[in-house]
C-alpha cells in the first residue's frame, strides 16, 4: 500500500504574476487569485493545482527537475531561447522567460491539459524510482539502464516521473517540486523509516512538513485529510 497521494506541483519563480500567465498558457490552465492576492494554476481537479513559489535567488544552474510539456508546434516558443537543435530529440529544450529549462515534445492533436511529465535527474534511477513508487504506487517501468518510471500514479493528471542517470550531484534547491498527501493512518514518520529525510517541520508559518527523498529532492508533506 502507498504511503500518500499526489497532491499538486510547485514551480519557483522571481515575478508571481509573469511567471504564473507563462505557464497558464503553456499548460492550458486558469489562474486564480485569492483575495490577499496569492495566485494559483488551476484546471479540472485540485491534482491540476500548481502553485508559483516566489524566491528571491534566480535560476543559476540546470534545473535536477524540469517539466516535459505537449505542443501543437514550436511557433509559441520562438521568443525563447532554444537549447537543444531541432530534430536532434524526440523534444525540443527551451528556457522559460527565467532561465529555466523545459521540453517541448509536439503533438498533431495536444490534450487540453498540455503538462505531459516531471524529469527528475538522478544519480540511482532505479533506486529512487523504486522509492518514489512505494510512496505514491502506480507503475514501474525502465527504458534501459538510463531512465526509470513511475507512471499511472492514481490522481496524477500527467504521465508521470522520468528518473535520469545524470553524473554531477546536486548542489541548490529544486526550482519545481511536488506536494504529497500522506494517506490515512501514515505519518511523517513513516517517511522518515522509509529513507526520506525532514528539512522544516509545521511551524507557525506553515502547515506542512517539508522533506526531502533519499537523493535530497524536496517535497512537502500535508498530513491526512
Amino acid at each position: 500500500m502507498s504511503l500518500a497521494t499526489f497532491q499538486d506541483l510547485c514551480l519557483d519563480v522571481n515575478d508571481e504574476r509573469a511567471g504564473a500567465e507563462f505557464w497558464i498558457h503553456v499548460l492550458g490552465l486558469d489562474l486564480f487569485k485569492y483575495d490577499d492576492g496569492d495566485l494559483k494554476l488551476v484546471g479540472p481537479t485540485d491534482q491540476h493545482t500548481i502553485w508559483p513559489n516566489v524566491v528571491p535567488e534566480p535560476h543559476t544552474v540546470k534545473n535536477r527537475v524540469h517539466v516535459d510539456v505537449w505542443a501543437a508546434s514550436l511557433e509559441p516558443f520562438e521568443g525563447l531561447r532554444r537549447v537543444s537543435e531541432l530534430g536532434q530529440f524526440p523534444w525540443t529544450t527551451f528556457l522559460d522567460p527565467e532561465g529555466n529549462e523545459f521540453c517541448v515534445f509536439v503533438a498533431d492533436v495536444p490534450p487540453d491539459y498540455r503538462l505531459k511529465a516531471v524529469e527528475v535527474d538522478a544519480a540511482d534511477p532505479p533506486a529512487i524510482a523504486d522509492w518514489w513508487h512505494g510512496v505514491l504506487g502506480g507503475t514501474r517501468e525502465a527504458e534501459g539502464d538510463e531512465c526509470h518510471s513511475v507512471s499511472d500514479i492514481p490522481g496524477v493528471p500527467f504521465e508521470g516521473f522520468d528518473f535520469v542517470v545524470v553524473p554531477e550531484f546536486k548542489t541548490v534547491k529544486n526550482r519545481v517540486h511536488w506536494d504529497i498527501r500522506l494517506v490515512a493512518g501514515r505519518s511523517v514518520g513513516d517517511l522518515e523509516a522509509a529513507g526520506a529525510t525532514v528539512l522544516r517541520r509545521p511551524d507557525d508559518d506553515i502547515r506542512w512538513t517539508i522533506m526531502a527523498d533519499p537523493e535530497g529532492n524536496e517535497f512537502c508533506a500535508f498530513d491526512p485529510r
